[in-house]
């Protein structure tokens, strides 16, 4: 069964983490085959670049790329949010390159006149676990056990499609442990406060949402490793909170696979 493509003003994505092992990238084009919109906002972790020891650049990865600057071609705006595992985009090794100036925050006017402050969120963070060290650290530790999940996958081929394995399970429990007080949600509320707006929009904690609870609208994207969801803005000024984990689950049981460029 085919998917009609669905127009939006704003698409908001963050932490495709393009080039690591646990990046979806195969996801991520289907979404955007089936999402379009005005302007995209790539909010930070779009291309995890940095490790020549461990590449992973996969043809859908670049497909992404691909995609991205056909959109651009024919109209779209892309802006680029720069997050700690991102190099400069310009910067990036051809084909990997993209045409578009990375910029740590912008104020998004949305449809409706509502106003946001757009950055990738690492900021909120504490000063240790913004280092450079422990952004690579992490990444190492990451790819180790996301290859070692890999090698055990023979183990459980009869495991829900949708399930995460244990090795996915501890990698999104350890993260959600890590931002448990939700401290960071009202650390960037009171930025957006303070610059007069009326919410955030964020990515980073690899934790998706979409609240009033601290006065003013956070929205934070999610990621493409584990929650695969994006925002959408409606013409309207609408957000929504897109979730791509279905397609994923239908991949994973052979039940469907990505389709091809174009495909409607």
């Amino acid at each position: 069964m085919t998917r009609s493509i669905r127009h939006h003003r704003g698409l908001f994505l963050s932490d495709l983490h393009l080039g690591t092992l646990g990046s979806r990238s195969d996801l991520i084009l289907s979404f955007l085959q089936h999402n379009r919109a005005e302007s995209y906002f790539l909010v930070g972790d779009v291309l995890d670049l940095w490790q020549p020891l461990l590449p992973h650049w996969t043809e859908d990865a670049q497909r992404v790329l691909d995609h991205l600057r056909d959109r651009q071609q024919a109209g779209a705006v892309i802006h680029y949010l720069r997050g700690n595992h991102d190099p400069d985009p310009t910067l990036a090794p051809k084909p990997k390159c993209l045409d578009v100036v990375a910029v740590d925050e912008l104020i998004y006017h949305a449809g409706d006149q509502r106003r946001y402050l757009v950055l990738h969120g690492d900021i909120a963070d504490a000063r240790v676990v913004r280092s450079h060290v422990m952004t690579r650290l992490g990444s190492r530790i990451d790819h180790i056990l996301r290859r070692l999940d890999r090698g055990l996958s023979v183990l459980r081929r009869d495991t829900s499609a949708e399930a995460r394995s244990t090795i996915e399970a501890l990698l999104a429990g350890v993260n959600s442990l890590l931002y448990r007080g939700r401290k960071h949600e009202r650390r960037l509320v009171d930025m957006a406060r303070q610059k007069g707006v009326h919410g955030v929009i964020c990515g980073h904690f690899h934790i998706a949402g979409l609240h009033d609870h601290h006065g003013l609208t956070y929205a934070n994207c999610g990621d493409w490793l584990d929650s695969m969801t994006a925002l959408a803005e409606d013409h309207d000024g609408t957000l929504r909170l897109l979730s791509w984990r279905p397609v994923a689950a239908a991949i994973h049981a052979g039940l469907a696979t990505p389709e091809p460029e174009g495909a409607t």
